[in-house]
């Protein structure tokens, strides 16, 4: 039996295998907390590039993004990041009072920290697409999830639907730790696109 190189099987293996590479560096890269803005968008930036007509070469590429991205990335997970995970915290101790101004004060903080998150994913998108002055990265990237509602419940439902399969169905780990996150930041690429080709 003869193995075809350019077959549909080998090439689909390859690529699977890729995708698990990918994700596994994206959660090291992740390790040290402070690098994950970072780690994100060098994640966003091959993931876009490869959902271009599968241009480059996701894992190989992953690596080089990670220093040209790291400054840019780290000040966006600073700016929407930090803030949104505050604001999931207050939400929390807002509701576990029980009152009725507790619960509106928490559901007003869990609005807020779904806002910065959807920044922090416009904002690492951002840094990986267009080499412009931080500024105007974080503007955007704050001005996008109102000027694009569609497409960020969309980028939203990827990590919310991910997050409750997980919850409800512990084995779904598995498939997070092996190419959950490259696969997701492959999917939201196309929505990132469109949502940049409509504002360029």
């Amino acid at each position: 039996m003869k193995l075809d190189p350019e077959g549909r099987a080998l090439s689909g293996l390859s690529t699977f295998l890729t995708f698990v590479g990918l994700n596994v560096a994206y959660l090291v890269a992740c390790l040290p907390v402070v690098t994950i803005g970072a780690a994100t968008s060098a994640l966003f930036e091959v993931a876009m590039r490869y959902s271009d007509d599968e241009q480059g070469r996701p894992l190989a590429d992953f690596f080089p993004a990670l220093p040209r991205d790291a400054a840019r990335g780290t000040v966006v997970l600073l700016v929407f990041g930090v803030p949104a995970a505050a604001l999931v915290f207050s939400g929390v101790f807002w509701m576990a009072l029980g009152s009725v101004l507790g619960s509106v004060a928490g559901m007003l903080s869990f609005l807020g920290a779904v806002w910065l998150f959807a920044a922090f994913l416009y904002g690492c998108a951002l840094v990986a697409r267009y080499a412009q002055p931080l500024r105007q990265t974080l503007r955007s990237a704050l001005l996008l999830p109102a000027a694009d509602p569609a497409r960020t419940l969309l980028l939203l439902a990827l990590p919310a639907g991910c997050a409750s399969l997980a919850f409800v169905l512990p084995p779904f780990w598995i498939i997070l730790l092996t190419i959950g996150f490259s696969v997701g930041a492959y999917a939201a690429a196309f929505a990132f696109r469109s949502a940049f080709a409509r504002h360029d």
